[in-house]
């Protein structure tokens, strides 16, 4: 129900744009939006949400100041502009949706494929 795109490879101090797009119909204005990053044998570790209703946003303190979290209603998609990339946050990225305002992965019920994003040194 989630799709996302726009991952890929890229050196560091580069940028990459993550979308998401809600494939099976509207995004509720309920919704919470989220995007989460897992490395291999490591946790699942929150990035951002956006409130769709308000636009209100969180930020992990990892990312605040280089990553900006948005969405387009009509479009029913969020995004993640990621500017200023480090080797440190290559991971797969995922999409969620959730009812809470939260950064527990557990809160959110529905998860995109995921999209690897790398970043080289």
């Amino acid at each position: 129900q989630l799709v996302e795109s726009g991952g890929g490879s890229v050196q560091a101090g580069g940028s990459l744009r993550l979308s998401c797009t809600a494939s099976s119909g509207r995004i509720y204005s309920s919704s919470v939006m989220g995007w989460f990053r897992q490395d291999p044998g490591k946790r699942r570790e929150f990035v951002a949400l956006i409130r769709w209703s308000s636009g209100t946003t969180l930020y992990s303190e990892s990312v605040k100041g280089r990553f900006t979290i948005s969405k387009v209603n009509a479009e029913n998609t969020v995004y993640l502009q990621m500017n200023a990339l480090k080797p440190e946050d290559t991971a797969v990225y995922y999409c969620a949706k959730g009812s809470q305002y939260s950064n527990y992965h557990g809160d959110y019920n529905v998860w995109g494929q995921g999209t690897q994003v790398t970043v080289a040194s």
